[in-house]
């Protein structure tokens, strides 16, 4: 009986690590050139950013060698700002882009880099482990035309649902 209840146990603290066959991580990651402040420019929906708008993450440095995520976001609804701190970990070298997440105790979410400026480090393409997951994330709050459509071809060639994509609406700074 205890081995079942660690099977299923473990089963439920990784169940939400993996990712799309569609898609692949990127090889080559450089974290110190991710850290730093991002916007997201689009998302598919999910009730922790629901009626969010200015959604920003910045990561950082953890003394344990991890990467602290700080995600920030206007509420519309209450006119506030909401925000979450959070801890990845890289799931295979330090030079893949596939880290695990998490904003809750020992639950741990995917967090799959499958397309990135790997020039600039000005963009980025990020899965969960299933399609109902993906981000566009920019250096930048607002970006190009042709970006945008590079997002959607692409997103939508590995099996997203493109027409239920959230443009985030960002704030010049």
């Amino acid at each position: 009986m205890r081995f079942i209840v660690l099977v299923s146990t473990l089963m439920l603290l990784t169940g939400c690590l993996g990712y799309p066959a569609s898609v692949q991580p990127v090889q080559n990651f450089e974290l110190n050139r991710y850290l730093g402040k991002w916007y997201e420019i689009a998302r598919l929906d999910h009730r922790f950013e629901r009626g969010l708008e200015q959604v920003s993450a910045e990561y950082s440095m953890r003394e344990d060698g991890g990467v602290k995520v700080l995600n920030r976001g206007f509420d519309t609804e209450k006119s506030e700002w909401k925000q979450a701190i959070g801890k990845a970990y890289f799931v295979e070298d330090n030079t893949t882009g596939y880290l695990k997440v998490s904003f809750f105790g020992p639950f741990y979410g995917s967090y799959v880099i499958f397309e990135l400026d790997h020039q600039n480090y000005q963009y980025a393409f990020i899965s969960g482990p299933k399609t109902s997951y993906l981000w566009f994330l920019s250096r930048t709050p607002k970006v190009s035309d042709e970006l945008l459509d590079k997002f959607y071809t692409l997103a939508q060639s590995k099996g997203f649902d493109t027409g239920e994509l959230i443009l985030v609406t960002q704030v010049d700074e």
